[in-house]
């Protein structure tokens, strides 16, 4: 396989480019509380400018993205507790590939974006419905809205919880200084 003057892939430790978002160690970090916040701020102002604007020409919401989202937080917290265990080599459970703990980990990361993004726009849009809410039609958006919020967050929660059980044991908090 390898020849003994070639250098091997083991024998290289793993660095980070500076721009993988990681700490240039080759660790990734959490994601911080700032970046959900920011994205979910920013796109439920922007739609609440455009539901305000356009309401009366776009059609009815229609209410199956509430379980799309909830299938989705509800297989990500699978996927977190099957994963914590297994990467806390809970007794009966076979050992993570780091790839797959990468993967899942990946996974987390996006969904937490498009989580934020989710609640931003919906929240806009329910924002934006508040003040037409004497329609009947526009009661059944805002509740549809409101649902899809709702499981926005429920969905957020999750790939945070997903995001967090990819953690090795043992590593340090990255902002916390060695003592």
């Amino acid at each position: 396989m390898y020849d003994d003057n070639e250098d091997r892939p083991e024998d290289h430790p793993v660095r980070g480019s500076g721009g993988d978002g990681g700490d240039g160690e080759g660790h990734i970090r959490p994601t911080d509380w700032r970046v959900p916040v920011a994205v979910a701020a920013v796109t439920g102002v922007l739609s609440y400018l455009v539901i305000d604007r356009i309401y009366g020409s776009i059609p009815m919401l229609p209410w199956s993205a509430i379980p799309t989202l909830l299938l989705l937080a509800a297989a990500e917290t699978i996927a977190a507790v099957h994963t914590r265990r297994r990467i806390r080599r809970v007794p009966g459970t076979e050992p993570m590939e780091p790839l797959s703990a990468a993967r899942l980990l990946a996974l987390a990361k996006a969904s937490v974006v498009f989580a934020a993004l989710a609640v931003g726009g919906f929240g806009g849009m329910l924002a934006a419905l508040a003040e037409r809410f004497n329609a009947v039609d526009v009661r059944a958006d805002a509740l549809t809205a409101g649902g899809t919020l709702l499981s926005a967050v429920v969905l957020l929660a999750a790939a945070l919880f997903l995001e967090h059980s990819c953690r090795v044991p043992g590593d340090e908090e990255p902002n916390r200084s060695r003592a």
